[in-house]
């Protein structure tokens, strides 16, 4: 429900120019939109998909639109018999800003139709696959039979994406009940459906982290259920980007029982004793019982903010935010468009609870959420319209990829949520003219009766009258609740309100797993695969890109010596993405056990500049936003330990801009 003001006629003149602005703007940034990536797409082939070549080739290269994550069985090449053709070993053979990978082939290979499989993690965590064929001689009959499923299918892709949909509602439940409880209905944090609502939350958000932690392994490449119990497998995803928010959010979560403890605690007994019996917490703000609810509740306030932003963090880092262009300001975007969804819809869910189950809601509560919810559609409007020019970039992008359809598809739902909450809030003005119906049906029951079971002296009889005295308030306050035409129209309205909402949820998950617009209009303008057979040199053809240097290095130790490559893109003034490789003399990756890098402008006296690297795998090293501030002949710095003792520091140039 998001509405300021109940009771007060919203303005039209400003709605509409809202929109228009809105409009106008989007128009504007998805036609000035330039180049990015989130998902990795194949560009080109050696040979080509359906060439016939007259001999076979010493290796087949593959091209890519950004750096991935390759092991050695990433590519395989089958022979019309379906027995590998090619060593198991994947070189990664990028040069001049194209980035490329190739596998030998076996010698004296028959001739026939081959099928070439590859399979690989792009930098924003998601798994990719494809595979194609080419023919030496002549097109022939094959045996090979691949699955038709992309990479991250079959049940372990269900299984991952499931528990990927519970992830997103249970952080939705617990961040947006809790802080529905917090900032709009104290009193709800000693009412048990609310407090379950907030329970279940956390132990979804906890168990679908630890599903994901376990499936990650067989998701990203056997796609093999038992290999979810794979320590080995575990072990290398611990390693990456994605296994460290993993574990992130499962440190978090451990920290956010603890709120929910205090807050269901402590908080909510604090309440109790603060609030005088029949009131609605509307007065007695000088009691020392409510100033020091006041206090813990600030305490919770800071502490659950700092918390819901590390668990929202924990998407940024290891999803679309942290890799393409921006990715300094994409980042803090994505987590304040999280915090907005689960502020909205969390408390959208909580507000239904306590209005299908509460025995009572104060009308305050309503209109002080439909101010929260107001301020979180507002976060979303803004942080949304910038992740879709981030991720979609063009109008043709927006009406011609499957990301931009179903971005299309969320904004109408956005809308249709927007418009049901406009109906919610005259029903919410309603609410808060009626008079609250616990002043109506709290008023005591058989007084008579009670004074004279005191005077008796039964305290077992007078516990039992307590108990019934209770249970009747109780029905009667439901029978009210039940009863009152206003209550029994917001329920419905917000009832509505919450499905269309958990559609978005849904759609909004969807999106996060699928291709960005901007991937699928470079992958289909890339050169193609038979312009890239065509050249003959063994790499695909591809645009120009990121700058690059290879320095060999030597630390004077046994196994010391080896080489480091560092591209560096686009390679201009601002924002660049980097990545660094470490080999060993025998060309295999080198797990160092510590790299670092600086960039330094000598003529301008500007640096040395430290660059904050995060391990994408064993000898492959990255940082998504390397600032800058100028054009220039910059000196990169590279430093390499290889024990405890053993380092040495090697340097090139880069020309930028």
């Amino acid at each position: 429900m998001a509405t300021t003001v109940p009771g007060r006629r919203a303005p039209h003149r400003p709605l509409l120019a809202a929109v228009v602005l809105v409009g106008t703007v989007l128009a504007a940034l998805l036609t000035a939109a330039g180049p990015a990536s989130a998902h990795a797409a194949l560009t080109g082939s050696n040979p080509a998909d359906g060439a016939v070549v007259a001999t076979a080739p010493k290796e087949v290269s593959l091209g890519f639109s950004e750096h991935i994550a390759m092991g050695d069985d990433s590519i395989r090449v089958l022979e019309p018999s379906g027995k590998r053709a090619n060593a198991a070993k994947v070189r990664d053979t990028s040069a001049g800003g194209k980035v490329s990978y190739a596998v030998d082939l076996l010698p004296d290979l028959p001739n026939g139709t081959y099928t070439v499989a590859w399979r690989a993690v792009s930098a924003d965590s998601h798994p990719i696959s494809g595979a194609f064929t080419f023919s030496v001689g002549a097109p022939s009959a094959t045996s090979v039979s691949l699955s038709d499923g992309e990479a991250g299918g079959g049940l372990v892709g269900v299984l991952y994406d499931v528990a990927r949909y519970v992830a997103y509602a249970g952080f939705v439940l617990l961040v947006g009940a809790a802080a529905f409880v917090l900032l709009c209905w104290p009193r709800g944090a000693s009412v048990r459906p609310v407090q379950r609502l907030v329970a279940y939350g956390w132990v979804a958000l906890t168990v679908a982290t630890l599903a994901m932690l376990m499936l990650r392994s067989p998701y990203t490449g056997s796609g093999r259920l038992a290999d979810a119990f794979d320590l080995d497998g575990l072990q290398d995803v611990l390693e990456t980007k994605t296994g460290t928010a993993l574990v992130s959010r499962l440190l978090l979560l451990g920290v956010a029982a603890l709120f929910v403890a205090v807050l269901f605690g402590a908080y909510a007994q604090r309440g109790r004793a603060a609030e005088p019996a029949g009131d609605d917490g509307a007065d007695g703000d000088d009691d020392p019982g409510r100033e020091r609810q006041k206090d813990l509740a600030f305490g919770l306030g800071v502490g659950g903010s700092v918390v819901a932003t590390g668990i929202a963090a924990t998407w940024a880092l290891s999803e679309h935010a942290s890799t393409g262009i921006q990715t300094g300001l994409a980042m803090p975007v994505d987590v304040l468009h999280l915090l907005a969804v689960a502020g909205w819809l969390g408390g959208l869910a909580a507000l239904l609870t306590a209005l299908h189950r509460a025995p009572s809601l104060d009308a305050s509560a309503v209109r002080k959420f439909s101010r929260v919810a107001f301020v979180c559609v507002v976060v979303l409007a803004v942080t949304g319209l910038y992740q879709s020019w981030r991720q979609v970039g063009s109008w043709s992008a927006l009406t011609g990829t499957d990301y931009g359809r179903l971005l299309i598809a969320k904004v109408v739902l956005v809308a249709a949520l927007v418009a049901i909450a406009r109906v919610s809030r005259r029903w919410t003005a309603q609410l808060a003219e009626a008079p609250d119906e616990a002043a109506e049906t709290d008023e005591p029951l058989d007084t008579e009766e009670a004074e004279g079971t005191d005077a008796v002296g039964d305290p077992v009889r007078a516990a039992q009258l307590a108990r019934q005295r209770a249970a009747m308030a109780t029905v009667r306050r439901k029978k009210a609740r039940d009863a009152d035409p206003v209550r029994a129209r917001l329920r419905r309205s917000v009832l509505i309100e919450a499905g269309v909402a958990v559609v978005v949820l849904a759609v909004t998950t969807v999106l996060t797993a699928t291709e960005p617009g901007r991937t699928q209009e470079e992958a289909g303008r890339s050169p193609g695969a038979s312009a890239s057979a065509s050249t003959g040199d063994g790499a695909p053809s591809g645009s120009s890109g990121p700058a690059e240097v290879e320095v060999p290095f030597d630390t004077g130790a046994a196994n010391g010596k080896g080489t480091v490559r560092l591209t560096l893109g686009p390679a201009r003034p601002g924002g660049n993405e980097l990545h660094l490789w470490v080999a060993a003399a025998d060309g295999k990756p080198l797990d160092a056990p510590e790299v670092r890098v600086s960039f330094t402008l000598q003529d301008k006296e500007i640096g040395p500049l430290p660059v904050t690297l995060a391990k994408v795998a064993p000898g492959h090293w990255s940082a998504g936003s390397v600032q800058i501030p100028m054009p220039g002949e910059w000196q990169v710095k590279v430093t390499v330990r290889t024990s405890d003792i053993d380092q040495t520091t090697v340097d090139e140039h880069v020309r930028i801009g």
